[in-house]
């Protein structure tokens, strides 16, 4: 948890300076592109404090109405992060870019004076844009830090194996939004530079149609990575097939009627078991056998946290 706040922190004070940044870039110029890169910066400093509050809220102690605590809220206001936040700045960065597109626009113009020196104002889009790239970076570093962390701890087979397994989603949505910082950030110095270079409007233009797109796109992937998390994901099979694997080898224990597992919080899971014990056992052998399957349950994954066993004579 303190990992996943850290890299949630880290994006949140970068993400917040680059928004002020990126909007003075376009109060000088009118550039689509900053436009959309402040929309997407202001979305992305949201994202960090909701997913703050989040952690926040999901640290609370378990009690009668949330028997198994407050994880899931983590899981809840990361999708929120993709509907309210990355889903309206991709639909005003589309909407903007594609006016500039059908309207017509104008060449970067205008200069600014600074420390006795006069220039061109589109310098000021590639100093911020050179400088939101190195920020993000700083953030994206952190948070594949912890991403690469648990590939190692839970040995899976890189991103893509993590993303379709974590339940980690405040580390996930931070990385994947550096990501996506990084590439808007790209795509804007891109589209301005060509404007400049080639006096056509168009290439700032399509750059605000592009960042718009980049974000849309995440917001979707983010909702349905926490859908499955939302309705009650189990673990992987084979993950499960090795937690079931020390129940059935367990000396006493006759078969497994049913076994289940489910995410109710990020590295929080619930196993439930119906075990079919040796009828030769006595009471107090069972109650033994009982806890001693649970602690080892608990011991193969860090994240089993809640264990029930029913057992069956």
């Amino acid at each position: 948890m303190a990992e996943s706040k850290g890299v949630v922190i880290a994006a949140l004070i970068a993400n917040g300076a680059i928004a002020v940044l990126k909007f003075g870039g376009f109060l000088l110029t009118s550039s689509p592109s900053m436009l959309s890169e402040t929309y997407h910066s202001i979305s992305d400093t949201g994202n960090q404090v909701f997913l703050l509050v989040g952690i926040r809220y999901s640290e609370r102690e378990a009690d009668r109405e949330h028997p198994f605590g407050y994880g899931k809220a983590q899981f809840f206001y990361s999708f929120l992060v993709s509907v309210l936040l990355f889903g309206i700045a991709g639909w005003e960065s589309l909407k903007h870019g594609y006016d500039a597109v059908v309207h017509g626009g104008h060449a970067l113009g205008g200069t600014v004076s600074a420390l006795g020196a006069t220039f061109p104002a589109w310098y000021v889009n590639v100093a911020v844009l050179l400088g939101a790239i190195g920020f993000e970076t700083y953030a994206f570093k952190k948070a594949f830090a912890e991403l690469k962390r648990q590939i190692r701890e839970y040995e899976w087979n890189g991103i893509y194996d993590a993303f379709k397994k974590t339940s980690d989603v405040t580390t996930l949505t931070a990385f994947t939004e550096d990501a996506v910082a990084l590439g808007g950030a790209i795509i804007a110095l891109v589209g301005i530079a060509l404007t400049e270079l080639t006096g056509n409007h168009i290439f700032d233009a399509m750059g605000a149609v592009f960042i718009g797109v980049l974000l849309m796109g995440f917001a979707v992937a983010l909702a349905l990575e926490n859908k499955r998390l939302i309705l009650g994901e189990s673990l992987p099979a084979d993950v499960e097939t090795d937690l079931r694997r020390i129940v059935t080898d367990h000396p006493g224990v006759v078969d497994l009627d049913a076994f289940s597992t489910v995410f109710v919080g990020p590295q929080d899971i619930l196993v439930t078991a119906d075990v079919s014990f040796d009828a030769e056992l006595d009471t107090g052998d069972l109650e033994d056998d009982i806890a001693e399957i649970e602690r080892r349950l608990k011991d193969a994954d860090g994240r089993v946290n809640h264990v029930f066993l029913e057992p069956e004579r």
